[in-house]
């Protein structure tokens, strides 16, 4: 059962979310799940593999996050995004894509979940203008390093952050960094039942 199992790898991690977000999170897994039949929108099909996969480590990065303001870039069927918007519903979160399937779901989740502290970009992340620079830019799965700082600089100012979730620690993108780029910290993340490596690089405009 998705309830039991959320429940217990979230006693495993430091983190502490209510019962109404753990059953928002259930209900984001179970779109996924109805949609990606048609949709396609992740290679993950197991709903109880989502739930380590996805949602666990999307939420795993939360307390390492800095600010209100959040973009997730290249946000797919919304990863970190839609996770980190249900556990911190006084953020706001940016979800941004460039392909109209997504948005068209990203939007249902919205409507479903009834997340207010969500918006909904349709646009390829380079042409798209935000009012006021981000405190955080969020990356996951969607470029190298060098290709996020490039695409993404216009986002933030000098006290946002660039958050990359990554696989192994990036030890060959970290050297090609830009004169004007400076590394914060190669965060070491553990998500629970997840055998693989995970990091957090957390960059800095100088």
């Amino acid at each position: 059962m998705l309830k039991q199992q959320l429940a217990e790898l979230i006693a495993q991690s430091p983190l502490i979310l209510t019962d109404q977000q753990q059953a928002a999170l259930i209900e984001y897994v179970q779109l996924l799940v109805k949609w990606n039949k048609a949709y396609n929108l992740t290679s993950v099909r197991d709903p109880n593999d989502m739930l380590i996969k996805h949602i666990m480590d999307s939420l795993m990065i939360g307390p390492l996050l800095q600010g209100n303001k959040f973009i997730d870039v290249g946000t797919g069927p919304g990863l970190p995004g839609i996770p980190l918007a249900i556990l911190y519903p006084n953020k706001q979160f940016v979800l941004l894509d460039s392909l109209g399937k997504r948005i068209t779901f990203l939007k249902q989740v919205v409507y479903q979940l009834a997340l207010t502290n969500v918006t909904i970009i349709e646009s390829r992340v380079e042409l798209y203008q935000p009012k006021q620079p981000f405190d955080g830019i969020l990356s996951r799965a969607f470029a190298s390093l060098l290709d996020m700082i490039k695409w993404c600089q216009h986002l933030t100012d000098q006290q946002g952050r660039f958050y990359a979730l990554k696989g192994a620690n990036p030890t060959d993108e970290l050297m090609q960094l830009p004169e004007n780029i400076t590394l914060i910290k190669s965060h070491s993340i553990i998500v629970p039942l997840l055998f693989a490596e995970r990091h957090l690089i957390e960059l800095q405009k100088k």
